[in-house]
């Protein structure tokens, strides 16, 4: 995709019609963008041309063969034939050969009525074969969700470069040997490769949700445009039902990309119901109680509801990781006087220097790492990647990993700071604390060497474009707030535009809206958290049922800074959070009616549901909802020297999800991989005294977690993973600290 970079532009003919171009487009896009149509089998929009398919040839004036309008740059004056008899003719040729031996299994394919192949073999009249060739056995091969059929696979390569260009997982590749060539998949026992997106591009049946085949007929379903439930990215997605069903979740695989969890995450709605007895249930509670208690899967209208029962009836509001967010944000926007940071997601993979810290990045955020992975395949990026544990899933895209110690953060953060901002005309109150670092000590305490931070340093000569990744290990961090403001300075003054993770699909929608407590009263109502009293989206989890994401229509505020619409995918028998409101003194008819209200001091708009748009443009640009209007806020330089640093000896625990789980309702959901188990290295296993397959016991903020361990090759050092998604609502103790934790194992079975 070609975004106007400069004011250069060309003119020329295609097919007798004056267009305007620019510079660096090729052919096929500048069609595209004007709406004239040349066909393609291989072309995929968001990756370099494969040019394998040869089906998008052109004329060109005064040039004696056709040319490949996928790679093609135009320049001034071009005249451009896009159809013609003897054009016509050649791409027929191609798709007969295409359609040699290719089986006729239409009828039940799970392509049938969206597929490429039939398409085209329908536009070029294909009637009759001039070609054959011997046909071969080829089994059906099982990747994760998806299946190949290499009889179907027309070997566009679409599957391989997304794999390699986009995901980063390099797992696939060809396997060259004439008619007998097929895709080779390398990591076919991976549970962290994430084979959706490639089967998404997929033009053919080939790749195929093994989940959806033989289940229903794709023009049957109705599809309903939506975000994400499961991640802060918000992606657009389509809920394709039938019969009050999802039967599956898809994106515009041409110009987007979303992770795995997103894509097979979808059956998590509440398939019970609550009634007038419960409305009255409700209501008795909240007139009991004097705290709410909640997570941020919520919608940005549920947020507003509850701050308004907090204005109207006294109510603390408690969330969490919400709150660890707002307070992360009050004190980096003190630094930068701005209410939002003002790094860039989608401009992320156009960087040339990014530095990943507190985060595992593939696990808490895949569609982050896509991007980074983007940044580096087709930029060169230096990405240094900054983390107590190394990770084999990044391996090829890291130019750079500096490995510190758990809870050292605030003092890395302090050196990086420092270093960046060195020739900066910075407060005096600044350079004090900075010349008074002891950077010989940091370095020994923390694990990172003065000249790690120097290569860092040296790296961004001649970058235009740095960008720094700041993740949910520093947001509850014990000096989380201390760690925002150096970032802060990261951001003002070394001109390096930094992203804040949010780590749930709306917490920094809440963070905005909610004017959260940080002490909950005596008695609490619980929005799908543990509480008193407790309203649930799982299905008899709680006291009363209420309906999930996926059953309710609002809007999230991404990562993106964009506020995004959803709508309901299957229905809830039963009332909802803005019916309660409405017994508690508001007065609302649709929670949608307060998508208007949202507070425009905080960068939102009086926009209508109704009238948030939601759909790609010709240029592959997503148009969806609105972006936040970014505000001033005071400046409030009080950054603090770095706190002495706490060792974490003995056993460490690091809570994070695998990539394909990410919370309460991804672990009901029927086509997810649950590696629930805790992970570790050999190392891990000898340092605590148990073995793989021992089933071990802990506690966490006083919540006592049992998981069996599990001894993984790849994983090194002495923290292991532990996750978190199938602890249930009382699991959310263990979240909302520091992730890093200090415990005691026990082998209790095996």
């Amino acid at each position: 995709m070609v975004t106007a970079q400069s004011v250069s532009t060309v003119e020329l003919e295609i097919d007798g019609r004056k267009v305007t171009a620019w510079k660096d487009e090729t052919i096929l896009q500048v069609a595209r963008r004007h709406g004239i149509y040349i066909p393609t089998m291989c072309y995929l929009s968001k990756v370099k041309p494969i040019a394998s398919c040869r089906m998008c040839v052109v004329d060109i004036e005064g040039m004696e063969d056709p040319v490949l309008s996928c790679q093609e740059r135009v320049i001034e004056g071009l005249k451009v034939t896009t159809n013609s008899e003897s054009l016509y003719n050649y791409r027929q040729q191609i798709m007969k050969l295409y359609d040699v031996n290719h089986p006729l299994e239409c009828g039940v394919c799970p392509k049938s009525g969206e597929c490429d192949l039939q398409d085209k073999t329908l536009e070029f009249s294909v009637n009759d074969q001039d070609f054959s060739a011997r046909d071969h056995y080829r089994p059906i091969e099982q990747w994760g969700n998806i299946s190949y059929d290499p009889a179907l696979c027309i070997l566009c390569e679409r599957c391989v470069r997304v794999s390699n260009e986009i995901v980063g997982d390099e797992a696939l590749q060809i396997e060259p040997g004439g008619y007998n060539s097929k895709i080779v998949n390398l990591k076919k026992d991976d549970l962290n490769v994430d084979w959706g997106e490639c089967a998404a591009v997929c033009p053919v049946g080939a790749l195929a949700d093994t989940h959806f085949k033989s289940t229903t007929n794709p023009w049957e379903l109705t599809k309903i445009p939506a975000a994400c439930a499961h991640s802060s990215f918000g992606h657009f997605i389509y809920y394709e039902t039938k019969h009050d069903k999802i039967y599956r979740v898809r994106n515009v695989a041409e110009y987007d990309t979303m992770s795995g969890v997103c894509r097979y995450g979808y059956d998590f709605e509440n398939r019970g119901s609550n009634s007038e007895e419960d409305l009255a249930k409700a209501f008795a509670a909240f007139e009991k109680a004097d705290t709410i208690v909640f997570n941020s899967m919520i919608t940005n209208e549920e947020a507003l509801i509850l701050q308004k029962l907090k204005e109207l009836r006294g109510y603390r509001l408690i969330n969490p990781e919400a709150r660890n967010y707002q307070r992360f944000m009050q004190a980096f926007t003190g630094i930068t006087g701005q209410n939002l940071y003002m790094g860039d997601v989608d401009a992320l993979e156009s960087s040339d220097y990014i530095v990943v810290i507190g985060t595992r990045v593939a696990d808490d955020v895949p569609a982050l790492k896509f991007k980074i992975n983007q940044a580096s395949k087709r930029h060169r990026a230096e990405v240094i990647y900054m983390h107590p544990l190394e990770d084999e899933s990044i391996r090829t895209m890291v130019t750079q990993f500096v490995k510190y110690e758990a809870g050292s953060e605030e003092s890395v953060v302090a050196l990086l700071a420092k270093a960046l901002t060195e020739d900066k005309a910075l407060p005096e109150a600044i350079k004090r604390i900075f010349d008074a670092l002891d950077e010989g000590y940091i370095s020994a305490e923390s694990n990172v060497g003065e000249e790690e931070i120097g290569v860092m340093l040296r790296k961004t000569k001649r970058k235009k474009s740095m960008t720094l990744v700041a993740g949910a290990d520093l947001l509850a961090h014990p000096k989380a707030e201390n760690i925002a403001r150096f970032l802060g300075l990261l951001e003002r003054y070394a001109h390096m535009e930094v992203i804040v993770v949010p780590p749930s699909v709306n917490t920094l929608g809440v963070s905005l809206i909610c004017d959260l407590d940080d002490e909950a009263g005596s008695y609490a109502v619980g929005y799908n958290m543990p509480a008193d009293f407790v309203l649930s989206a799982l299905e008899d989890a709680g006291d009363v049922n209420m309906p999930a994401l996926n059953q309710q229509e609002g809007t999230f505020t991404t990562i993106h800074k964009k506020v995004v619409p959803t709508h309901v995918a299957v229905g809830f028998d039963g009332f909802c959070l803005n019916d309660i409101a409405n017994t508690l003194g508001l007065s609302t008819r649709y929670t949608i009616d307060y998508t208007s209200q949202l507070p425009q001091e905080k960068g939102f708009r009086a926009e209508n549901f109704d009238a948030l748009p939601a759909y790609f443009d010709k240029d592959g640009n997503e148009v969806r909802g609105y972006t936040l209007q970014v505000q001033s806020c005071p400046e409030e330089m009080a950054l603090e020297a770095p706190d002495e640093l706490e060792s974490f000896d003995g056993t460490v625990v690091y809570v994070c999800n695998p990539n394909a789980q990410k919370n309460i309702f991804t672990n009901i959901c029927a086509h997810l991989p649950r590696e629930d188990r805790l992970r570790g290295s050999q190392q891990f296993a000898t340092a605590a005294k148990i073995s793989d397959g021992d089933v071990v016991s802990l506690t966490i903020d006083g919540y006592a977690i049992e998981k069996k361990f599990k001894v993984e090759p790849e994983l090194k050092g002495t923290i292991a993973l532990l996750p978190s998604f199938d602890l249930g609502f009382e699991g959310e103790r263990v979240t909302r600290g520091y992730r890093f934790n200090q415990v005691k194992l026990k082998q209790v079975g095996k």
